[in-house]
């Protein structure tokens, strides 16, 4: 049966909470389109039948299936993974499967079948359980399987999605991942608190916003920023927002200062510069 070279392996990683809400990672799946929209309708050599994969999508199919609809926007042909490592979850979501929406029971071990490659993995709010020492093994064993070029966003939101911080990872030739960027989102519906985006860092940097430690300076020199720019909220959050990213720019840190990500609220800091 070809179904079983699928379980074939035993899942690598545990289960998490599963809980979600309706279009909690919209914002997530807007940001990789705008981002890099040609990465999901690339049909150049191995990418051409290459995956999307959600990783962790939780009790039910609703983000992998609110991502499907997006994303075959700019693809309409674009193959779509989840996998999940609890078998409920996947049974429940397999009525939901058609011939290009896959659903498989799989870990970090991603349950690819013969040929099968992926060109983008989403996995939020999964790593966030896991102990500090389990990032690496878990990123060096995901980029086994995303083609060079091939990126992954991972990260943790809050419960709705009204903010979240993610990892970008570009996975090189050489097997490696290259941390591109770090990204943080806003819908600005709760205002906006600097602080509050320290509460769902990515694992690599949540433990480390302690004096001394670059992911602690850089939040001291956003929250000077916004501080320093508070005069432009009279003009409203996403102004105040831009303002606040210009400042934290001219202090030194690499902002992408374009308008078109400013004002959708995605602060990115390019890593690789």
């Amino acid at each position: 049966m070809i179904r079983s070279r699928f379980v074939s392996k035993r899942p690598e990683g545990q289960p998490t909470r599963g809980k979600t809400a309706s279009n909690r990672l919209r914002r997530v799946d807007n940001f990789v389109l705008l981002y890099e929209p040609s990465l999901l309708s690339r049909t150049d050599g191995l990418f051409v039948d290459s995956l999307f994969v959600d990783l962790g999508y939780g009790f039910d199919a609703r983000t992998t299936l609110e991502s499907a609809l997006r994303f075959r926007r700019a693809n309409p042909s674009l193959k779509i993974l989840g996998v999940e490592i609890d078998k409920e979850r996947v049974d429940a979501a397999l009525p939901y499967a058609d011939d290009t929406t896959f659903f498989r029971l799989g870990g970090f071990n991603l349950p690819l079948g013969a040929g099968e490659n992926v060109r983008l993995i989403r996995a939020f709010n999964v790593l966030r359980q896991y102990e500090e020492k389990d990032f690496i093994p878990a990123y060096e064993r995901l980029a086994q399987y995303v083609l060079p070029g091939g990126l992954m966003i991972e990260g943790t939101s809050d419960p709705f999605g009204r903010i979240w911080s993610a990892n970008v990872a570009r996975r090189l030739g050489n097997g490696s991942w290259s941390m591109e960027a770090l990204v943080f989102s806003t819908n600005f519906r709760a205002g906006l608190d600097v602080e509050e985006f320290q509460t769902i860092l990515p694992k690599n940097y949540i433990h480390h916003v302690l004096p001394g430690e670059p992911i602690y300076d850089f939040f001291a020199a956003w929250k000077r920023a916004a501080a320093g720019t508070i005069s432009a909220k009279v003009y409203g959050l996403r102004q105040w927002f831009e303002a606040s990213a210009q400042a934290l720019a001219q202090s030194g840190y690499s902002i992408n200062l374009q308008k078109r990500f400013l004002s959708r609220g995605w602060l990115i800091l390019d890593l690789g510069k």
